[in-house]
């Protein structure tokens, strides 16, 4: 009797050759994968039977990626794995504003991807799972609730991408302590290797959402030569 599936992936990639690497790998590793090669099609693939994750090209014709994150988070709640050839930051940045919760660059490994792919959606299913409950987090201005998954600031609902969420619950659960660039994507990406900017552009994304004033951050400070660390003042606690 043929094992159920680890789960169901949507490939997005105008390009043949890579859609073909991608879905074979993903098929070895146990993922039924279903296939598009424009925005709409993407949409109409999810729309039929939606996928736990999406690994999604950036150039896509007619419809660019961007704007098909953007619908499929309209849509519900979705994993996102963003795939682009450009190597600018400012691309990153925007896959990560509309929520993306990874991205990885071309030319990239197959293996890598997929490795990327168990860990997204390990974090993404022991969220939905929630196994026992977990005190909300508390800390100048910020309460971060990790069995409901949701924050706020100043009582208002911060919107924060999966890994922005796991990132900032990390930090608030470890105040004053500085944590490296490989601590963090070890123990918040669950990677033991990956591109270390992926932390940086997260920080910076998070600063914005959470700082008065990211371009003089209080809260999460940056320690030269070691990493970042969560300075909550007097009022951190648990409920």
């Amino acid at each position: 009797m043929q094992p159920p599936p680890a789960g169901r992936v949507l490939v997005v990639d105008d390009d043949p050759t890579v859609a073909e690497v991608v879905t074979g790998y993903l098929q070895r590793a146990g993922y039924a994968v279903d296939r598009a090669e424009t925005g709409p099609d993407a949409l109409a693939r999810a729309a039929a039977r939606w996928p736990d994750l999406v690994v999604l090209d950036l150039m896509l014709p007619g419809m660019d990626g961007l704007e098909v994150c953007r619908q499929l988070r309209g849509r519900g709640p979705v994993p996102v794995i963003m795939l682009t050839a450009l190597g600018d930051e400012g691309d990153r940045v925007l896959g990560l504003e509309v929520g993306a919760d990874d991205y990885v660059t071309k030319p990239f490994s197959p293996r890598e991807l997929v490795l990327r792919v168990e860990s997204v959606l390990r974090r993404s299913r022991h969220a939905e799972e929630a196994p026992r409950p977990a005190p909300v987090l508390r800390a100048a201005g910020l309460a971060v609730d990790p069995l409901a998954r949701r924050a706020a600031r100043d009582g208002t609902d911060l919107s924060l991408t999966v890994r922005e969420f796991d990132l900032l619950a990390h930090l608030l659960r470890h105040p004053a302590r500085a944590f490296s660039r490989e601590e963090l994507m070890r123990e918040v990406w669950g990677w033991a290797f990956g591109d270390l900017s992926t932390v940086t552009v997260h920080v910076r994304r998070l600063r914005a959402k959470i700082e008065d004033d990211p371009a003089q951050p209080r809260l999460i400070r940056t320690v030269w030569g070691v990493g970042y660390r969560f300075d909550p003042g007097a009022d951190a606690q648990e409920d």
